[in-house]
């Protein structure tokens, strides 16, 4: 599971006050859930999903892992910028135990990057950046997957290419997804939460979450 437990993160302005973003979340994670988390631009959603990964640690409250949690998927994390794609690709294969080669045919078939695969990560698009890292991610196995709406970028085919895999691949495993596109979180979630004002509300109804979202 993945459990938040009364999580709290602020961050210290210019002015001396302090911004709360996340303001006491609790939430339980299990394996085989799927949860859509909706929020406006600015709401938070790239701070809870990092916070969810412990990328970043809570102001107060704790973040308690007992299943493999992936690294945000869309957001860079893991990867050194002066480092080409094969060599990320072989440094994070190392990292968790597998295969630099067998990982390395996966990420190159499925991220279908070419020559940019020998090239810094620091010359890749976001685009680019974003195809390297999710076929990573899928490449190496992860009870929990966090994903981030801009994951899958590209051409229609492959965008496409991208969810199908990616269905496959958590059918049995959690998935947690941040999205301000309600169509988003309905291609590949069962149940929603909205993240507003530093509060996460969940609703096992989703056209009912998609009403309070759109109420916002």
């Amino acid at each position: 599971m993945l459990f938040l437990d009364n999580v709290t993160k602020r961050y210290k302005m210019r002015d001396g006050s302090w911004h709360t973003v996340l303001d006491g979340i609790t939430a339980l994670i299990r394996p085989g859930d799927a949860v859509g988390i909706l929020g406006r631009n600015g709401a938070g959603k790239s701070t809870l999903i990092r916070t969810m990964a412990r990328v970043e640690y809570p102001s107060s409250g704790r973040v308690e892992h007992r299943m493999s949690v992936s690294w945000p998927l869309g957001f860079g994390v893991g990867l050194q910028n002066t480092m080409s794609g094969a060599d990320n690709v072989r440094f994070i294969s190392r990292l968790y135990g597998r295969d630099p080669d067998e990982i390395m045919d996966f990420v190159e078939d499925f991220a279908e990057l070419g020559d940019y695969m020998r090239m810094p990560t620091k010359t890749y698009s976001s685009g680019m950046m974003g195809r390297l890292q999710f076929g990573l991610s899928l490449a190496i196995d992860f009870d929990c997957y966090l994903i981030d709406e801009a994951t899958a970028t590209g051409d229609s085919r492959f965008v496409e290419r991208a969810r199908q895999m990616l269905a496959a691949r958590t059918r049995d495993r959690a998935i947690i997804m941040v999205s301000h596109q309600a169509n988003t979180i309905r291609s590949y979630c069962r149940t929603a939460a909205v993240l507003n004002e530093g509060k996460l509300t969940f609703y096992e109804d989703m056209d009912e979450a998609f009403a309070a979202y759109e109420a916002l």
